[in-house]
């Protein structure tokens, strides 16, 4: 495990103590996020929103004050937002469990109304996580991608192309409102302690037995054989990710995009032996084919569309964000995945 440094950022206190807004914080992200913003100095306040009631003491987080709100109603949001110096927006619909209407109206339409929302509330920051899936899954995106080349619309899959939408209004937005700075962060695949059981793409009756398969293949005594693709993943750790969240919150850095992501590039090959399977690795061009069938099958629901993430590798360069935000991962892509499957063995 990581040795863990006590303090990080550099920045300078300011002469008075934030008040930050965060939507979604009980979310993966807001997991890595809340805990630095608790320690903090800098930050006096959090406002945390969201559509079910939550106790911020159970997790120790006694800076933090629940309000209820809905990103789908922007009047409401512009009332929770009041006061607050930074608004963090970390909602979203990642799973595809719901219908294509209200995905859209939760995930596009609920971004622009936490911006226009802070914008109305005289914040000075918006600070948005995106993802790599911005840049699309396509062949022609270099290995190593940095925050120039351009965010492109997936074929298929729902969160890719809704995220790559995002940026482009938010992009639009922030031109129209140059005093409150936009901040928009690209992480990889977000692994850690509190991933698995987060997330699921599957529904009803099929969820319980596919948490049971998945346990007992991560204990049995034998490497049950998996075929799998050489395709390269690049993974962050949630608190890193948080880590990243918390320096534009404090205004490390300028406004813009950054790319973030733990040191190292493993494959579904080494995926599939850290979780205890014996991996045989087969040709990538038929598992890429099968992938895009998948994603492409008309009338199939949101969440098979996450196949498209296979047909490509989607590799950035995290540079800008070591140069300018300050920013280094203390969890290689490796022992994020490691500690995300020891937690799932544990639990």
């Amino acid at each position: 495990m990581p040795v863990r440094p006590g303090k990080r950022g550099g920045v300078s206190p300011s002469r008075s103590a934030l008040t930050v807004a965060v939507t979604g914080p009980t979310g993966t992200f807001g997991f890595g996020l809340i805990p630095l913003l608790q320690a903090d100095p800098r930050v006096g306040a959090i406002v945390g929103i969201a559509r079910r009631p939550f106790d911020p003491a159970a997790h120790g987080w006694t800076k933090l004050r629940y309000r209820e709100g809905d990103v789908r109603d922007r009047a409401a949001l512009t009332d929770v937002f009041s006061g607050a110096d930074v608004v963090v927006h970390l909602a979203f619909n990642v799973t595809g469990r719901a219908d294509r209407g209200a995905i859209r109206a939760i995930n596009v339409e609920g971004t622009m109304n936490a911006f226009a929302a802070a914008a109305a509330a005289g914040a000075a920051r918006f600070v948005y996580a995106s993802s790599v899936a911005a840049y699309g899954f396509h062949s022609d995106n270099p290995i190593g991608m940095s925050e120039d080349w351009p965010t492109r619309p997936a074929e298929h899959l729902f969160y890719a192309r809704e995220k790559a939408e995002i940026e482009h209004l938010l992009q639009d937005a922030a031109a129209a409102h140059p005093q409150l700075g936009l901040y928009v962060l690209r992480p990889p695949i977000v692994l850690g302690p509190h991933t698995l059981g987060a997330k699921t793409f599957l529904r009803g009756p099929l969820e319980p037995a596919a948490r049971r398969v998945a346990g007992l293949a991560l204990r049995l005594p034998v490497a049950l054989p998996v075929p799998v693709a050489p395709l390269a993943l690049q993974f962050v750790h949630e608190e890193d990710v948080g880590e990243a969240l918390r320096l534009c919150v404090v205004g490390a850095g300028p406004p813009g995009a950054y790319n973030i992501a733990g040191v190292g590039e493993p494959t579904l090959v080494d995926v599939a032996r850290e979780a205890g399977l014996r991996a045989i690795a087969v040709p990538q061009a038929p598992v890429q084919a099968v992938a895009r069938m998948l994603a492409a099958l008309p009338f199939a629901p949101p969440s098979l569309t996450w196949a498209e993430a296979l047909t490509a590798p989607a590799i950035m360069d995290t540079a800008k964000a070591r140069r300018e935000l300050g920013w280094s991962p203390r969890w290689t892509a490796l022992e994020a995945l490691r500690e995300t499957l020891a937690a799932q063995r544990a639990g």
